[in-house]
């Protein structure tokens, strides 16, 4: 068991769906990856908290963008812990600063930012709430990803305002693949878009305990599998599935010889 009592600044600690229809996002996601749900009052609103085995690992909103017929779409958030010190940092790296910082009741404070390279991200100071309490385990988020067309602009934005350090790691198809090291570790990676016509983003990928299985039960649920299962050598095995209100995410099984 996987549970988390902190996070160091610069590591992804909770991802939320935004959602034109939370009712039909938990219909697909409940069956799909184990999640139970609870709504919860947030001000005049109803915030669903997603959970695996009692713990929170992720939230679902309603709260979309006022644009008619935008998506449904994950985004990420990364601690830090002072938020108001962090965002000063945002504007002089290239970034913007889109809301915040603000309280969020005594759960923490948070501001939404934008890199430079135009990905989203939310960045969050810890208050009763750190985030995805349980990781790393089916149903539980388990990798980040950052998706630019523009990595070293990109992630030198992160390193200024965030203090991170990213270390290039050799793969076995001889590209090398991007991670984003917090205290000594890999918490993330980056990678550029692997077609034409994806936007720059932060992908989520979830832990299941067989991707083929789970991405087949995606259609029966009104969902699609962008691409099928595929190994990725010392990772696990990988897929891409969108949700059917139109959320893209990943999968991601452990390797056989991984005791996890």
């Amino acid at each position: 068991m996987t549970r988390v009592h902190h996070y160091a600044q610069g590591t992804q600690s909770y991802v939320e769906l935004a959602t034109p229809d939370p009712a039909k996002a938990q219909e697909f996601y409940g069956p799909l990856l184990g999640w139970e749900f609870e709504a919860v009052g947030v001000g005049e609103g109803v915030y669903v908290t997603v959970s695996v085995c009692g713990d929170r690992v992720a939230g679902i909103s309603g709260d979309m963008p006022h644009r008619p017929g935008h998506p449904a779409f994950w985004s990420v958030f990364i601690t830090v812990d002072d938020v108001d010190d962090v965002v000063t940092k945002v504007v002089p790296a290239g970034g913007q600063v889109e809301t915040g910082p603000f309280d969020v009741m005594e759960l923490g404070r948070m501001a939404s930012i934008q890199d430079p390279t135009g990905v989203r991200v939310n960045l969050w100071q810890a208050g009763q709430n750190i985030g995805s309490v349980r990781v790393n385990e089916p149903g539980c988020p388990i990798w980040h990803e950052l998706t630019s067309p523009d990595l070293p602009t990109a992630t030198k934005f992160y390193a200024d305002v965030l203090g991170v350090e990213w270390e290039a790691m050799p793969m076995e198809t001889g590209d090398d693949y991007t991670c984003l090291m917090v205290e000594g570790r890999p918490v993330g990676g980056a990678f550029p878009p692997p077609m034409e016509g994806i936007p720059p983003h932060w992908e989520v990928y979830f832990n299941v305990a067989d991707a083929d299985a789970t991405a087949a039960r995606v259609g029966e649920l009104g969902g699609a599998v962008l691409q099928p299962a595929w190994d990725v050598v010392g990772v696990g095995r990988l897929a891409m599935l969108q949700d059917p209100q139109g959320a893209v995410f990943g999968l991601m099984q452990n390797p056989p010889d991984d005791p996890a």
